[in-house]
């Protein structure tokens, strides 16, 4: 895809350091959705439904699984904390950090069309501790 200026567009995961020596992945949003989610054993648990955003903070919240069903009718939606998941480059597809299908089963998760709320305390709090995530909104970790 050719942008104003020819400036070129590519939908391939980038690893780069800019001149202050900070690391980053940078991917588009629209590209990682739909991308495959693994746990650490390989085994296939979903794939990327959508990210949800900290507009305030400038961070990615929440990537969101979707799990089971058959051609997306019946998927059971699950938002896995960002700091649990994994950007494998070379495969496409994103690792869940420890845990099991059977984990993932068990987790609490939510339909198409009765979301939770993000922003509530409580809910975020029971979530990433049931993942054994670190917080987002920590201050200690990278934005």
């Amino acid at each position: 895809m050719t942008l104003p200026g020819n400036q070129s567009y590519t939908s391939t995961p980038r690893t780069t350091t800019s001149t202050v020596g900070l690391t980053a992945q940078v991917i588009a949003s629209h590209e990682a959705e739909g991308y495959k989610v693994v746990n650490e054993q390989g085994e296939h648990l979903g794939k990327i439904d959508q990210f949800v955003l900290d507009v305030t903070n400038g961070r990615v919240a929440y990537a969101v699984l979707s799990f089971g069903g058959f051609l997306g009718m019946g998927d059971k939606l699950f938002a896995l904390p960002w700091s649990s998941i994994k950007l494998d480059e070379v495969n496409k597809e994103f690792t869940l950090i420890g845990v099991d299908k059977e984990t993932l089963k068990n987790a609490p998760g939510f339909d198409k069309d009765h979301w939770p709320t993000f922003a509530d305390e409580q809910w975020s709090s029971n979530l990433h501790s049931y993942y054994q995530a670190d917080p987002y909104w920590k201050d200690n970790l990278p934005h």
